[in-house]
Formats: structure tokens, sequence, C-alpha cells
């Protein structure tokens, strides 16, 4: 089948990431990318595996008339097979002007799971409302990357005869146990090998909450805890003054290892004794089963479907309450010291993974609903 695939960007984030393995896996299909925006740093990686990749090159939360006549074009040379939008404005000016080509095989992909009025951009939060109104005429099927995802959109008013749940799916390949890796970015990074390391994985967003993570660290310090914490992600460097005050605000300027954006995240995630995701607000957090797939353990707040990806094997607790973030984290280094029982335990995280949430199983369920247009 040709797939025409149309999204909002192609910048570093969850949805990009999950485009990019699924046409990467999906060898039985011909893919092709319209991106609203530009190629940012999927577009290219896309164009190295032979996809063509086209940009709209509109502004951020701007339509432009060169833009929609770009899609329009593409839509009706191509005529593909089935559209796969993603994200809130792709599904509906995709959806929309693929309906008005002719085509009828249209798919959303929702993938945010904490449409807040107090905490949403108000437009993204009046685009998913219009996308509420139009999914009865629009979508064939809409496609939740996670179970709160179809929860929270069932309840603003989307269609739930079409809601559907496909989870993400990690290339298991890339991401595994590397204690080469290890070792290196430890001795890059300057913590000696036995002192407890972790790190937070995601973009300085007020989402992730990375004050909370902070806070909590505090905690641990004023109780005398040694550790040291990366901090991974567009935004997390020297530079973010925001972030700067905070670590002098809580004397967190020699645990805490600002790192920025980085590109090696099977290495990240290998060279942790522990991922500790503080968010606010998630869908489907790509960084715990990402670690996990490296024999990583995870603390995390109960976000999204973050309590089904880790299940037995980490630590879950209520998000914006620092001390409970700081007792897990407790709990874990105290259980990390058991190195027998540990073992077993970053076999099971590793297992988990592998078991439910492998790139080929994510690749057969969206291969299933295309070809039987539900």
């Amino acid at each position: 089948m040709k797939i025409c695939h149309i999204i909002t960007g192609l910048d570093d984030g969850g949805a990009e990431a999950v485009l990019y393995r699924l046409i990467n896996a999906d060898k039985s299909n011909r893919h092709r990318v319209v991106s609203l925006m530009g190629a940012g740093k999927y577009g290219p990686l896309l164009e190295q595996i032979g996809v063509q990749v086209t940009c709209m090159n509109m502004p951020r939360g701007r339509v432009t008339f060169s833009g929609l006549y770009t899609l329009w074009s593409v839509l009706r040379q191509e005529k593909p097979d089935v559209v796969q939008t993603w994200m809130y404005h792709a599904d509906l000016l995709g959806g929309a002007l693929a309906r008005c080509v002719g085509l009828r095989r249209i798919f959303w992909g929702v993938r945010n799971s904490s449409l807040e009025l107090a905490k949403s951009n108000r437009k993204t939060l009046a685009i998913a409302k219009v996308n509420a109104l139009v999914s009865r005429w629009i979508p064939t099927a809409i496609i939740c990357c996670a179970e709160r995802a179809r929860q929270v959109h069932r309840s603003l008013g989307y269609d739930h005869r079409k809601l559907m749940v496909i989870h993400n799916g990690y290339d298991l390949n890339l991401f595994k146990p590397d204690s080469k890796a290890r070792m290196r970015l430890r001795a890059e990074w300057h913590v000696d090998p036995a002192m407890p390391l972790f790190g937070m994985v995601g973009r300085f967003d007020p989402q992730k909450d990375h004050e909370n993570l902070l806070c909590a660290l505090a905690s641990l310090k004023l109780d005398g805890t040694p550790f040291r914490c990366t901090l991974v992600g567009l935004g997390l460097d020297a530079s973010n003054m925001e972030l700067v005050t905070w670590l002098q605000k809580y004397c967190l300027n020699e645990e805490v290892i600002l790192l920025g954006q980085r590109s090696n995240m099977p290495d990240i995630m290998n060279a942790l004794d522990l991922h500790v995701l503080s968010s606010a607000g998630e869908a489907f957090p790509n960084v715990l089963a990402e670690a996990m797939a490296c024999g990583t353990p995870c603390v995390t707040t109960d976000v999204g479907d973050a309590a089904l990806i880790v299940g037995d094997t980490g630590w879950v607790v209520p998000h914006e309450n620092p001390q409970a973030l700081a007792d897990a984290i407790k709990d874990a280094l105290l259980k990390s010291m058991d190195i027998e029982a540990w073992q077993v335990r970053k076999a099971a995280v590793r297992d988990r993974i592998e078991h439910y949430f492998s790139i080929h199983e994510m690749t057969e369920a969206y291969k299933l609903v295309w070809e039987r247009g539900c």
C-alpha cells in the first residue's frame, strides 16, 4: 500500500520518533511524509532510509495558502491508499484536505493525554475541540498511543466508536544493555562507577515538571544521600536561566549534570542506575520504555500509561509530590544494594518491554488497521 503520513512537524519529539521507527520497521508498504512545518531532526533521517519528505514550511500556529496548496498537490498526485495523520493540527488539516481530494481511508493519530485548560496551550485545546466535532465525519479510525489518551479524548467529545489504542513499540536491537557504553559515558561525565546515577530524559517544558524532580533531589541531599543526576533534552543546559536559578535555589549545582539535547539515547539509558520521570502530564512516555529496554529500572509519576509500562518492575508515585518521588528513589537505592536481586530486576524490566512493547508488535498493529480500515 501507499501510505501518506501527515505530521505537524519533524523536530525531536515522541510522535516524530514513533513515526520514524514505524516507517523504518515496515518494509511491506511504501511511505511518504508531509510535514506542516519544516524538516527538523527526522526529515533528513527519513530521507536517509529512502522516504520522500515534503515540507509545507508553514510558521508554527499559522496556516498559509502555499502550504495548503502543497499538501493538496501531494495528495492529488500521490493518491495514497492510506492517509495517516499525527497530532492535532495535522489531523484537522490533513484529514480535511484528504477528504476533499476524495480519499476515504484516513487515520488520525492522537498523542496527548493531558488536555487541561490550565496547563494546555489554548490554541491546541481549541483545535482538539474542533477535531472532536468533526471526528464523526473525517477519520476512519482514531489511533491513540495510550489508554489514558483514549479516555481523555472520549470525554472531550471524540467519536468513541472510532477510538482505539496502539501502544508505542521500540527497536530492541538498538535499545539494549551495553556495559561498555555505561562505563564510557560515566567516565566522560566524571561519575565514579560506585556513585548512584539518576537521570531524566525530556525537553524543558512545564509538563515535564523538572522542578518537582529538583525538589525531590534536594530532599535526598538533605538526608545525606550521595548521588549524581543527569538532565537530558532540549533546553536543559546552562543557557536556561530559569533552570540555573532552580539549581542554585536547591543547592544542586554539584549533583546535577546538564547535558542538553543528545542523540545517543541508548548509551545514556545504559549509563544510568535509575531513570526518573517527574512529569505532571504524559500520554505514553517513551523514555520509560527506552530505559527499560536497556535494563534500567524506572521511578515515575503516575501520568498517562506510565504505570502500565513499568508494571511491577519499578516505582509509581503521585505527580506533583516531590517527597513521594524522593521516597521512591531512596527505596530503589536501598534495593539496588542487593546486587543479585537488582540484576534480576534489570532483566525483568528488559523482558517487560520485549514482551509487550516491541517495534514488531506496534508495526503489525498499524498494518492490520490500515489493511482492514478499522
